[in-house]
């Protein structure tokens, strides 16, 4: 693939990917900028590793969520579900975020699980997809979604 594909490719899926990240990382924009940023610099680096026969989309989002898992082994950015509450308060300035409670309730959960509701619930990936882009099985994919849901739905109603 060369530079232009490359980057029409990008300008197609970017504003998609960031909100991702934007999600994953619980509303935090300097981390999923952060994040956005270098694994763009992955994938233009690994660009001539895509196959064609794969989803960009897929491709890209595969690299930000490792990038991602990468970041995390620097830092612990998920919290029990009893933390949650006294994050919200701690985060008053974050108060400008639409999904500041929905933020929360995903900072609750493991990555793993946060992945697997954003990439099924928010980006529309099957869970075969999924699951190619996490780098797990479909049974595993269908715990995380159902681990996931419920610890959502428990935090929501408070």
């Amino acid at each position: 693939m060369n530079r232009e594909q490359f980057t029409a490719l990008v300008t197609r899926e970017q504003e998609s990917l960031r909100r991702f990240l934007l999600a994953l990382c619980t509303g935090n924009h300097d981390d999923a900028n952060d994040i956005a940023q270098e694994a763009m610099i992955k994938a233009y680096l690994a660009r001539d590793k895509y196959c064609e026969q794969e989803k960009f989309g897929a491709w890209l989002y595969r690299i930000a969520y490792n990038t991602f898992l990468d970041r995390l082994k620097t830092q612990r950015d998920f919290c029990n579900i009893d933390e949650a509450d006294v994050l919200t308060a701690e985060s008053s300035a974050d108060a400008q975020f639409e999904y500041q409670e929905l933020y929360a309730a995903l900072r609750t959960l493991p990555p793993k699980e946060r992945s697997a509701i954003l990439l099924y619930y928010l980006k529309g990936y099957s869970i075969q997809e999924v699951a190619g882009i996490v780098h797990c099985s479909e049974d595993a994919v269908k715990k995380q979604l159902s681990r996931g849901r419920e610890q959502l739905k428990i935090k929501m109603k408070q």
